[in-house]
């Protein structure tokens, strides 16, 4: 981890813009960066009363409200801040709704990238961006091996085809225009930690069955994805960021993902939850239907591990344990500001 902490030292003082800052990952994002004494700047949509920011007391982040799909919202925003470092994080981040209403998956995670690449072209501080996407982007054949960076970009579903065609537009604009900037893309497995209250989310599913005192209920429990907690791809965002900026033979798109005993399936998710959740319960009835969700999704990390010496902190008992124990944390009114920078200590340890 000293090359973590070395990465992380250099965004003392530094100015980084974050899109979607008041999302899940983005408030995980923006808690780390705050705590290192970074200057940060968020654009996002006003914040819902599930997300985590307002618990995390991230009072000394500022926040603009826009929308990433408003050319002149992004442009604005941006220029008046001036970064150093874009971090893009502002999605429609759900495979169901993106079947619900299409549409608005594609303007926000398409021209959502283009406005934000648009702005960074036109400003004149910016030394290193980072476009988060999703393991989501491959052409998924159901296939044991981990899909590496180079494979096919072909998303099954609106979600995972539109944030592909951002892979798409990002490669263009560095081709086009950003050629002086460095500009590189993460694909991060599922994500898990606290705070998210996301719906047809496995974690936000078990919590919210828990504390309704109802049994979780499993649609797919033999599905197998690279789950890991948030703060493993929210530091390796940071750690890209941050030397691509010092050199910038390291940009590119990376695969950000566990070890392979963490790609476990939705039903062993649901047993951790419940070890460690005391008297919560599982089924899985069977007969439940829905849009088509992938049953197997794996990655290959090795050009990330490889390039950066990086190892995930946290298997995926120790990333459901520390899952749970924010919630609860937060159900028995604990500082979670406090309780947060603790554990962000823990898994820089």
């Amino acid at each position: 981890m000293a090359e973590m902490k070395k990465a992380l030292s250099f965004y003392k003082g530094k100015k980084v813009f974050v899109t979607g800052h008041n999302g899940f990952k983005g408030s995980w994002m923006c808690k780390v960066l705050s705590d290192i004494g970074a200057d940060v700047c968020g654009f996002s949509l006003p914040w819902e009363d599930i997300s985590p920011y307002k618990a995390m007391g991230l009072r000394n982040v500022r926040s603009i409200e826009g929308d990433v799909c408003d050319t002149d919202d992004v442009a604005s925003a941006m220029l008046s801040f001036d970064p150093d470092v874009v971090i893009h994080m502002a999605a429609q981040a759900l495979v169901l709704a993106s079947y619900k209403d299409p549409v608005l998956t594609y303007r926000t995670n398409v021209m959502g990238t283009v406005n934000v690449l648009d702005a960074v072209r036109k400003c004149k501080s910016a030394i290193s961006v980072v476009n988060v996407t999703t393991d989501k982007v491959y052409r998924n054949m159901e296939r044991r091996e981990g899909y590496r960076e180079d494979e096919v970009l072909d998303g099954h579903d609106p979600y995972s085809n539109s944030k592909s065609c951002s892979e798409l537009v990002t490669a263009a604009y560095k081709r086009s225009f950003l050629d002086d900037i460095p500009v590189s893309t993460c694909r991060a497995g599922n994500v898990i930690g606290g705070g998210d209250r996301s719906k047809d989310r496995i974690i936000p599913d078990c919590v919210r069955a828990a504390e309704r005192g109802d049994a979780i209920i499993l649609r797919n429990p033999g599905s197998v994805r690279p789950y890991q907690h948030v703060l493993e791809p929210v530091c390796a965002y940071l750690l890209l960021a941050a030397e691509q900026a010092k050199d910038r033979r390291y940009e590119g798109c990376y695969n950000i993902g566990p070890e392979d005993e963490s790609s476990v399936t939705t039903q062993r998710i649901a047993e951790l939850f419940c070890e460690n959740w005391k008297g919560a319960t599982w089924n899985a009835p069977g007969g439940l239907t829905g849009p088509h969700e992938a049953g197997l999704l794996r990655l290959n990390c090795d050009k990330f591990k490889g390039t950066f010496k990086w190892r995930p902190r946290w298997n995926i008992g120790e990333a459901v344990k520390r899952t749970v124990e924010w919630y609860r944390a937060e159900n028995d009114g604990k500082d979670m500001a406090k309780f947060t920078a603790e554990q962000i200590k823990d898994h820089l340890k």
